[in-house]
């Protein structure tokens, strides 16, 4: 199977499954979509592809998917709400630091055959995680700012909530993403790769991003089908 179908399926079944998580748990479920993109896209990052003829990281979707929870809280939950996933996700970081960390400090039996593999990925993670959760606590917190500006700016204006969910939705996401890109690339891979490489990654990042944040917009107003049915469900 190609990369490009991979990266494809990718995008399909995250943001499927953000939306069958809110589905089956509400905002409970979307906090744990936060907790599982944030720890696998920051090892899923380490990996190098070429795909769509540019060479990019992975995580790319993952890391998508957590503007996708926020936007779906902000839209359906509230600003607080929203505001809690980014926390959560701060948390989640901070703890998976200190938890792989810790890995490496015990001493392995000399039947381990693992031991290599786990430095070699998580001997980067620190530098890795703790650039992500600066670039992840500054992009998400501007993109729920961001969202809750465009909404207040269009209801002003034309009087009506509902209106213009995918100008909020992409006013916030692209310049958030735009943000994202420019910090997480050069903040960490500064040094492992030349400076061609770096504007490559920054380049293929946000083409993904652009692409990632116009996919999401329909699963955000699934989202708000979703939320909608579940309260005439209750009446």
């Amino acid at each position: 199977m190609n990369n490009e179908l991979l990266l494809v399926i990718s995008l399909i079944v995250l943001y499927g499954g953000v939306l069958l998580m809110y589905r089956l748990f509400g905002k409970t479920g979307l906090y744990c979509c936060t907790v599982f993109a944030t720890i696998t896209a920051n090892i899923e990052v380490l990996l190098m592809v070429d795909a769509f003829g540019m060479e990019q990281t992975l995580g790319n979707i993952l890391f998508a998917s957590t503007f996708l929870v926020t936007d779906i809280l902000s839209e359906n939950e509230g600003k607080k709400e929203a505001k809690t996933a980014v926390n959560i996700g701060i948390a989640t970081s901070v703890g998976f630091i200190l938890v792989s960390q810790s890995w490496l400090l015990y001493t392995p039996a000399e039947s381990d055959w693992a031991r290599a593999s786990f430095e070699a990925i998580f001997s980067n993670t620190p530098r890795l995680m703790l650039v992500s959760l600066m670039v992840y606590a500054i992009c998400q917190r501007f993109d729920v700012w961001a969202y809750h500006k465009w909404w207040n700016f269009t209801e002003k204006r034309y009087g009506d909530k509902s209106r213009f969910l995918w100008l909020r939705n992409n006013g916030s996401t692209m310049v958030s993403q735009a943000l994202n890109t420019l910090l997480y690339s050069f903040g960490a891979f500064w040094g492992m790769y030349g400076i061609g490489t770096l504007i490559s990654i920054c380049i293929s990042s946000y083409v993904i991003f652009i692409v990632t944040s116009l996919a999401d917009t329909p699963a955000v107003y699934l989202a708000r089908k979703i939320k909608s049915r579940q309260l005439q469900c209750k009446k």
